[in-house]
């Protein structure tokens, strides 16, 4: 299924050990960019994000944020130093019998001490970790692609009816350049008859120069050739392969392209101005087409 490459998903899961809030979201790339902020202790968890949406997404800039609160039981240590306190209390009685000042120290005087306690984050399992993150991962990944997958869809309505709109101008255009020849022939062997002032006019010079007008301004390649780019390009849409926007936007180019040539033999006022028209949806096509992932 076809997808933007916009799109926001989120998710939020209280688990046993912790809650875990997961946001993605993303805008058009041509290529797989993912970055990532998660908790500073949490650095082990930046691969394991990117390989997990790398392979549901194909194309993007992607930006994922991970929150993790511990519950219950703090995940913060505080270390008693002993080594620090054996010096403290042996200080405080060094100056008892030195100077006769009372050891008085109590449990609130020495909580006070500097560096008697230490602080620091517990570590960390990986695989806990991952066990509370994945489940909120996987469902803002799931809302995240479906998104894609919705606008994908708006997308692809958009793109096939202005495909069906060119193909009504490449129908008119069809119609209309044989018109064309037939009335430069008929305004040539008109002028030639006044240049003339006579009835007698060279029939071999008049097929031979309306001929040569006839290749000129013919189309019929360049209409045959659309039709097929078309045709290729809604044929897209059922291809089952990631990254297609890529192969479909070198394919806008070529209709493009046809379209420049069509527009470039015209010779007549209403051909001119079907192309102007089909041109303007080949670009609204092109622009649509550089959303897809």
């Amino acid at each position: 299924m076809v997808r933007s490459m916009t799109g926001f998903g989120r998710a939020e899961i209280l688990g046993e050990h912790y809650r875990a809030v997961c946001e993605m979201k993303s805008v058009n790339h041509r290529y797989f960019e993912f970055s990532v902020r998660v908790p500073r202790s949490c650095g082990f968890l930046e691969d394991r994000l990117k390989k997990f949406v790398q392979q549901r997404v194909a194309r993007g800039k992607i930006d994922c944020y991970v929150s993790l609160e511990a519950l219950g039981e703090s995940d913060i240590a505080v270390e008693l130093n002993l080594a620090a306190l054996q010096g403290y209390l042996e200080a405080a009685a060094q100056m008892e019998r030195s100077f006769g000042v009372r050891n008085d120290l109590a449990a609130s005087h020495l909580l006070r001490l500097p560096d008697l306690f230490q602080i620091q984050k517990k570590a960390l399992d990986e695989e806990t970790v991952w066990a509370a993150v994945a489940p909120a991962v996987e469902e803002a990944c799931a809302k995240f692609v479906a998104m894609r997958e919705a606008e994908g869809r708006r997308l692809q309505e958009d793109i096939l009816a202005r495909k069906a709109e060119i193909l009504d101008h490449v129908a008119l255009i069809e119609q209309r350049s044989p018109q064309t020849a037939a009335e430069y022939n008929e305004k040539l062997r008109q002028r030639m008859r006044e240049l003339l002032e006579s009835a007698n006019v060279d029939e071999q010079r008049l097929l031979t120069e309306a001929a040569i007008f006839a290749d000129k301004i013919a189309v019929a390649e360049e209409t045959v050739r659309l039709r097929s780019h078309l045709e290729q390009l809604e044929a897209f849409f059922c291809l089952a392969e990631p990254a297609i926007g890529r192969k479909m936007d070198f394919l806008v180019q070529e209709i493009n392209r046809e379209a420049n040539t069509i527009g470039s033999k015209a010779n007549d006022m209403e051909i001119a101005r079907r192309v102007v028209e089909m041109k303007a949806n080949v670009e609204k096509i092109r622009e649509q087409v550089q959303n897809l992932e």
